[in-house]
């Protein structure tokens, strides 16, 4: 076999590698032309984000996205139906139906029996914005958010709706809201992640798992997937420095490692592994920022008072909370948190007011913390999760013990701060809660809000993937001028 001089020390890999870049780098070229600057050219940018954006002035420099994970049901908590209270156990009308579909949980049953809210609802605040008697903390602030009774969605089962809100698309494999807006903004603190997630469940039950793609950065470079932080243990998993060895081992370690990541890159040419040393290096500094941020020594006992009792217990949503306001105070860009068991097909009366204790006092008190520290004006919270629940009972309609089941064509979200307008409702359902009758708000539109509200447009914002440009909203997509200041 004939060598080539200076190639003594090429594997077949690294060979195979650059043929494969070249080529393949030629082609593309040749078939697709100069790529946009928010295609290829992007895998070169750095934490900063990308040239030119954001795209306009943002009103929130951060969100906070507090998802409630199996679909809460608008009809006990948000969109009051006085009608499916006078029409309690008749069959819901076919003209309201209008032969769209259902469920297989319910498709078998005889009948679609109207079924009311056993909680009343009351106006609050100066709004007078109607409410669950459950919501008494969310009643308060009342002035501070806008309600949307009128987002719909086309998923109809968990995973899809929940990678849909999160990702713009049903399938999995697409970046989500937290990697797109990390890919466009960058960060804004260098110790720690600018895409953070937080997960708590209801204590008596888990409710259904979570997959770490919804999170995830789907074709975009791995830099830009959220880091979850645990609520037991280490925040961040194998953040400890091992039994025994120093921070100076540590930092002599790390540079040995990276001076190998650094030669293989000049080899290969794969941005992946400048990903890595990126990494490697922000867990490094986490050492020493993530501590501090989960230490809770030095909070006010009035603020913790305010997130309620469960405030004291790792991985609680009261908690997460707390850190949440944290996180936005250190300048991390998307706070996603997830909480888990809305899921409530049968029991409502005995599972939904735990549910509500769990997150009601919490919210409100997040709401309350970033506008007491003059964090509200610039930090966007969202609540709400995949869908809302059917105006007809999953099996018996009963006054006092009945369940519901999805419901994705009409339910309700809430935001605040961050350039939304407060204390107003947007949209409306018809008279049982079922369809979207007025101002109607998609899921697409809903993501195209949320990344105007931080200065981009959702149009604009775009990468290469597969021979075309993709974005969250894929092809849709309405900004809701209506709900902003």
């Amino acid at each position: 076999m004939h060598r080539i001089p200076g190639c003594e020390h090429i594997s077949r890999g690294d060979f195979l590698s650059k043929l494969g870049l070249g080529i393949g780098a030629a082609g593309l070229m040749h078939l697709l032309g100069e790529p946009e600057v928010q295609g290829s050219q992007a895998d070169q940018s750095t934490k900063r984000g990308l040239p030119g954006l954001p795209h306009f002035a943002p009103t929130a420099k951060r969100v906070i996205c507090l998802f409630q994970s199996g679909g809460p049901s608008h009809l006990d908590l948000f969109d009051d139906k006085p009608v499916l209270r006078e029409r309690f156990n008749e069959d819901l009308p076919d003209s309201i139906r209008k032969g769209q579909r259902i469920t297989g949980m319910v498709a078998s049953q005889a009948r679609l029996a109207c079924q009311p809210s056993k909680w009343n609802f009351s106006p609050c605040g100066q709004s007078g914005t109607k409410l669950s008697e459950l919501l008494t903390h969310t009643g308060t602030i009342a002035d501070d958010i806008c309600l949307i009774r009128s987002v719909y969605t086309e998923a109809i089962n968990h995973d899809p709706a929940i990678t849909f809100f999160q990702t713009g698309s049903q399938l999995p494999g697409r970046p989500s809201m937290g990697a797109w807006t990390d890919y466009g903004l960058g960060c804004a603190n260098d110790n720690l992640p600018s895409f953070v997630v937080l997960i708590s469940m209801n204590k008596e039950r888990p409710g259904q798992g979570l997959l770490a793609r919804l999170w995830g950065s789907g074709f975009l470079p791995s830099e830009h997937q959220g880091v979850q932080f645990r609520g037991s243990g280490d925040p961040v998993l194998y953040l400890s420095d091992p039994r025994g060895l120093t921070r100076e081992n540590r930092r002599w370690m790390l540079d040995g490692i990276q001076e190998l990541n650094q030669q293989g890159f000049a080899r290969i040419g794969d941005p992946e592994i400048e990903t890595r040393i990126a990494q490697a290096e922000l867990a490094y500094r986490m050492q020493s920022s993530v501590p501090d941020l989960m230490d809770l020594g030095h909070e006010p006992e009035h603020v913790l008072n305010s997130y309620g009792e469960d405030v004291h217990v790792p991985g609680s949503f009261a908690r997460n909370c707390l850190i949440a306001r944290r996180l936005a105070e250190r300048g991390v860009r998307f706070i996603q948190l997830y909480h888990r068991d809305w899921d409530h097909h049968g029991g409502i009366h005995e599972r939904l007011p735990p549910m509500v204790k769990d997150t009601d006092q919490a919210s409100a008190a997040l709401v309350k913390d970033l506008k007491q520290t003059g964090l509200l004006d610039e930090t966007l919270v969202i609540w709400g999760g995949e869908f809302g629940r059917t105006p007809y009972a999953q099996g018996s309609a009963r006054l006092d013990a009945y369940g519901r089941d999805h419901h994705g064509k009409a339910f309700s979200i809430w935001m605040a701060g961050g350039g939304i307008k407060p204390g107003m409702c947007y949209g409306e359902t018809d008279d049982f809660g079922f369809n979207v009758v007025n101002q109607p708000v998609h899921i697409h539109d809903l993501q195209a809000t949320i990344l105007h509200c931080l200065g981009i447009d959702h149009t604009r914002l775009t990468y290469r993937f597969q021979g075309r440009q993709f974005r969250l909203t894929d092809v849709h997509g309405q900004v809701v001028k209506a709900i902003l200041k």
